[in-house]
């Protein structure tokens, strides 16, 4: 046998596995777990109503009828009833999803860029800089949040942009104490001080080493937040410190029917079903994606 067939024998023997990355076994672990997998088509639906809903909204969810008010459930033209307005409830809870999954998503995701930077930064440099940043981030601990979100939102004003604002800034804390203490655990693995004794500087050392293994970790943390944002979000406007009428909001929309539960209790509990179907499906993705990624927090 000359070279020449070994050599394409051997290549003929070789296969070339392709990477499958990091996700690929994470998606492959989540498919297998069915209940985080209905918490996730549940969501997706929830977000296409609410991306969709000038085209699956049977009615206008500003227009008012007095002659129609609390109108029950299975009413003819209005399948779930209308509000103490006469407003078409459907119609509401369909234009609500996109206010209340805003006000309830936005604060987690900017607190995860800020609160992540803050952290990584904490962790990674130490010393003085860690016991400057973290002290102050533990000022915010002193306050619970929902009495911290409740200050915030009054000193600033209702609105919705007040509202995202509040609630980032109770959000940035946990977030960036989980991204300082998983920095800190690998600021002296083998792999950095050997980025350091090649000679690379700090940044590039977290954009390549540090950020691929602490971002699964903060970000698993960060989706378990986005429940409790939710919460606390319809409890700011529930409040009057976040939506304003007429807007169609969750929370708001559980203020202005507050006094009709004795007259129509059904329609008064539709938007606090809305609101505890999406945190729960949010916790429940959540624990499933930690158990996807084998995140240990």
């Amino acid at each position: 046998m000359t070279t020449t067939s070994l050599d394409a024998s051997a290549k003929a023997d070789v296969q070339v596995t392709p990477s499958k990355g990091y996700w690929g076994p994470v998606f492959r672990r989540l498919r297998r777990d069915p209940v985080a997998l209905v918490a996730g088509i549940i969501l997706l639906c929830i977000l296409a109503m609410a991306i969709f809903a000038p085209w699956l909204a049977p009615m206008d969810p500003y227009k008012t009828s007095m002659m129609s008010r609390l109108r029950p459930i299975g009413t003819s033209g209005h399948w779930l009833g209308t509000d103490e307005l006469g407003r078409d409830m459907l119609s509401r809870l369909i234009y609500g999803a996109r206010l209340s999954l805003l006000i309830g998503v936005m604060p987690v995701v900017n607190a995860f860029v800020i609160g992540s930077a803050i952290g990584i930064v904490a962790g990674f440099v130490g010393g003085k800089t860690n016991t400057i940043f973290m002290r102050i981030i533990d000022v915010f601990y002193a306050f619970p949040a929902v009495l911290l979100a409740i200050a915030l939102a009054g000193a600033l004003g209702a609105g919705i942009i007040n509202s995202l604002f509040s609630l980032t800034v109770v959000f940035i804390p946990p977030i960036a104490r989980v991204a300082e203490s998983v920095t800190t655990q690998i600021r002296s693995a083998d792999y950095i001080e050997a980025a350091r004794a090649s000679g690379a500087g700090s940044l590039r050392i977290i954009r390549c080493h540090v950020l691929g293994n602490v971002l699964s970790p903060i970000f698993v943390y960060a989706t378990s937040l986005i429940s409790v944002s939710m919460i606390l979000a319809s409890g700011l406007s529930f409040l009057g410190l976040g939506a304003r009428p007429p807007m169609p909001e969750w929370g708001l929309m559980l203020n202005t029917l507050r006094d009709a539960i004795y007259v129509n209790p059904w329609i008064t509990i539709l938007p606090g079903v809305m609101i505890f179907t999406v945190s729960i499906c949010f916790n429940t993705l959540s624990d499933g994606l930690r158990s996807a990624m084998d995140v240990k927090l």
